[in-house]
């Protein structure tokens, strides 16, 4: 017994010392689905060439990886050892500092290798922002080209893929086709995602626009953005080569299954396309403009790795070693054969095997031709800017000058907003010591109700049966306490300070209180001037009553966006609870099969949001979608569902009925199980008829189970971030379908207003609480009347 006891011990000490030994590296990435059993082979193989470290993945998509590793390495000193990711996130992750640091939050990596391992890499590869290196790329491009389906070609006798751009539109004609003769087109000539401002830019270069000029100032208002505006617009309805509406997946999976002659798409989808057997796969440049005399021009950008400047210096070493294997020579071949991207290692472009490939020779040229991705964090402002401009002239709301003149105006505004300097004013102090008093006043009235009014309570009469009960209860319940105070006392309270603060990306770790000029900003922000406004209809005279009225609530920003939110949540409450409650009353009566109609009924409670969400979407597309179709055979035209800002949020809101009926049904059943039969059968006999009892019996007993039903369901409709923003594509078209919950994360995570996010959150608490506690008091003063 004691041998095997000895034994055991010696086995889990001699474990214990070779797990201390291993040193751990995390690694958080971007890698595409497709790449990441590639990732996970060739850190297998290092680990086994390496037993004393272990390398931990951790698969993000682009805004999931820079919103996670910006909160974890600003604000909590932690995060991964290395990050993956494109080069564009190297200008958020620079200006972000450390807690009580001047440093950035990711490490100059000429102070981790010498000068003499960065001279393996091409100059594209070596990521430099503001004199220091930040990343090591893998790869170079991330750029969008021109795929074609060589059999497409064949069958439509064209010699090869378009050179210009009116070659594109004559070949896009000749391929746009109705094969089976039902008078819809069922065969494009050009899919894309055209809505987006990525997929934007290389038109835009190619009439000689830059995004930003040499001194990072956006230069969006040119006759460039406004031909490529109009370009953009011209082959979908005048030359007709792309389908009415079409986002990337739709466009993805069009020309994937052989119904698309050509697609403009990025390097990552091509090792996709080329195993489909509908797609004879052909690369090409995007096309030369002839006007400019310039070839299309798309973001070009590298993808690499980055060190975390809070990386202990006891895993520093094995770090570098991780890094230098994924960028090594032998790993980025492996990727460039099996992907066709394009290395950063000097060496491997002369290497045969790469060199002669025509999809990484056809790759290079279009690298070539494209535009280095500014890796400023004003890029953020551009896209955001770029997107409702594209989409409102490709939606017919704006010309293509009015466009680019918007764009300018929008970008320059949302810049202002990123790097806004929110002044310490007079209130500043007077903030701070009522948050102090605040502070105190709520430490010393919890104290007092722990300490004096029920500890001090128990030792009274320790010995009771109520004291132990109270004793026992107290200790089970100190987990669950500390549990809520961590993630929902403190950031609540965490988040009213903030809301007080000048918070945003350039000082994260040093931001101030600086009084109530966030709310201010909140709650007196317009998107423009009343006299733009009034210049904008035509209004003449003097100042006009009705004229503010319509300015304040159709371009205040909150009260606009506020009006959107109750329109959505007292719809979608309205519905939810009439077609539960209907349901319910239909569910609770003796039906043939009834079980199976309640499963099938709770189904679209059960299935997951986003998978219900991006179904609904699919069948919102306009010419292709289930629902225009069924409209088709009923002799009704189809409507631009998610091309419209007005169709979109419907679109949305009749997705979240379908998503929340389930819920309202499942409890008011609930309820109607519970009311006694023998009042119906009173009624039946005082001669009551069914509307009568309905009203006189169900009701007033079902209303306590549906009226906390009712302010939950109130409260999460409220604050229903995944419907509206997965249907509508983030509150497409031209940010037109926001909702509070939308806008406010938009404001926080793409502009980084921390502050002004903040703000906006307390004032949709206030009012939810206010709400909450107005209909439950009500609700329960009407029970008792």
């Amino acid at each position: 017994m004691r041998k095997t006891l000895a034994l055991t011990l010696l086995f889990l000490f001699v474990t214990a010392q070779i797990l201390v030994s291993i040193d751990k590296v995390h690694l958080w990435h971007t890698m595409e689905p497709n790449k990441r059993p590639l990732l996970k082979d060739v850190v297998d193989e290092f680990m086994r060439d390496n037993p004393d470290i272990e390398v931990i993945l951790l698969s993000k998509n682009v805004e999931e990886l820079r919103t996670g590793y910006q909160a974890a390495a600003a604000f909590t000193g932690g995060g991964p050892e290395l990050v993956y990711g494109p080069m564009d996130q190297i200008g958020p992750f620079e200006v972000m500092k450390l807690k009580n640091s001047d440093r950035s939050i990711i490490m100059p990596l000429e102070e981790v290798f010498p000068e003499e391992f960065f001279k393996k890499f091409t100059a594209n590869g070596l990521i430099h922002y503001k004199g220091h290196l930040y990343q090591i790329a893998d790869r170079i491009g991330n750029h969008l080209a021109l795929p074609y389906n060589k059999r497409l070609f064949d069958e439509a006798g064209l010699p090869g893929p378009p050179e210009t751009i009116e070659q594109l539109i004559e070949y896009g004609q000749k391929l746009t086709k109705d094969v089976d003769g039902d008078g819809v087109i069922d065969q494009w000539g050009l899919v894309w995602n055209y809505t987006e401002p990525f997929w934007y830019v290389p038109f835009f270069g190619g009439y000689g626009g830059r995004v930003f000029d040499e001194n990072n100032k956006p230069q969006l208002d040119s006759p460039a953005a406004a031909k490529a505006f109009k370009l953009i617009k011209d082959m979908r309805d005048v030359y007709k080569i792309m389908p009415p509406e079409c986002d990337y997946d739709i466009a993805d999976n069009m020309f994937n299954q052989g119904n698309a002659g050509m697609i403009i798409n990025g390097d990552w989808s091509w090792q996709k396309y080329m195993g489909s057997p509908e797609v004879d796969f052909g690369l090409a440049k995007i096309p030369y403009v002839e006007e400019s005399g310039l070839w299309c021009s798309p973001m070009v950008s590298a993808t690499g790795y980055s060190i975390n400047s809070n990386t202990k210096p006891e895993v520093m070493e094995a770090t570098k070693k991780v890094l230098t294997w994924l960028t090594s020579e032998t790993v980025q071949k492996r990727f460039a054969t099996e992907f066709k991207s394009i290395p950063s290692i000097k060496t491997l472009y002369n290497d045969p095997e790469f060199a002669n490939d025509p999809t990484v020779k056809t790759s290079a040229a279009q690298i070539e031709a494209g535009q280095l991705m500014p890796i400023i964090p004003e890029m953020r402002a551009a896209w955001d800017a770029m997107r409702p401009a594209l989409q409102s002239v490709v939606g017919g709301n704006m010309t293509p000058e009015e466009g680019a003149t918007y764009q300018q105006k929008l970008c320059i505004e949302k810049i202002n907003d990123m790097y806004e300097v929110a002044g310490a004013g007079s209130s500043q102090h007077i903030t701070k010591y009522i948050i102090y008093i605040i502070g105190i006043a709520l430490g010393l009235y919890l104290t007092y109700l722990l300490i004096f009014k029920f500890v001090l309570a128990l030792l009274r009469n320790p010995y009771t049966m109520e004291a132990r009960n109270a004793r026992f209860a107290i200790l089970i319940s100190i987990p669950a306490a500390i549990v809520m105070f961590g993630v929902v006392i403190y950031p609540f309270f965490y988040n009213i300070v903030l809301s007080f603060s000048n918070m945003n990306m350039t000082n994260v770790n040093s931001w101030e209180v600086i009084g109530v000029e966030q709310y201010g900003k909140v709650l007196w922000d317009f998107d423009m001037s009343f006299a733009d406004y009034r210049n904008s209809i035509g209004s003449e005279g003097g100042f006009v009553t009705w004229d503010y009225l319509k300015y304040f609530i159709t371009h205040h920003k909150f009260v606009a966006v506020f009006i959107k939110t109750l329109i959505w949540t007292i719809v979608n409450v309205f519905f939810h609870v009439t077609l539960g409650v209907m349901l319910a009353l239909l569910m609770n009566r003796k039906l043939p099969g009834k079980p199976i109609f309640r499963v099938l009924l709770i189904l679209p409670w059960a299935v997951p949001q986003y998978i219900v969400a991006l179904t609904w979407r699919g069948m919102f597309i306009s010419d292709t979608g289930a629902i225009n179709l069924m409209l088709n055979h009923l002799g009704i035209a189809g409507v631009n569902w998610l091309s419209e800002p007005t169709m979109a949020f419907i679109a949305a809101i009749i997705t979240n009925i379908w998503l929340g009926f389930s819920f309202m049904m499942v409890i008011a059943l609930g309820g109607l199980q519970s009311i006694p039969k023998e009042l119906y059968e009173a009624a039946k006999i005082d001669g009551a008829s069914s509307w009568k009892q309905f009203w006189n019996v169900t009701v007033p007993l079902l209303k306590p189970v549906m009226v906390p039903a009712i302010t939950l369901g109130t409260v999460w409709t409220f604050n229903n971030l995944n419907v509206l923003w997965l249907v509508t594509n983030g509150g497409q078209p031209a940010d037109h379908s926001h909702i509070l919950v939308t806008y406010v994360y938009r404001a926080a995570f793409n502009l980084y207003r921390y502050g002004y996010a903040a703000a906006f959150s307390v004032l949709i608490f206030l009012f939810l609480a206010f709400f909450g506690l107005t209909f439950m008091n009500r609700s329960q003063v009407a029970e008792k009347a």
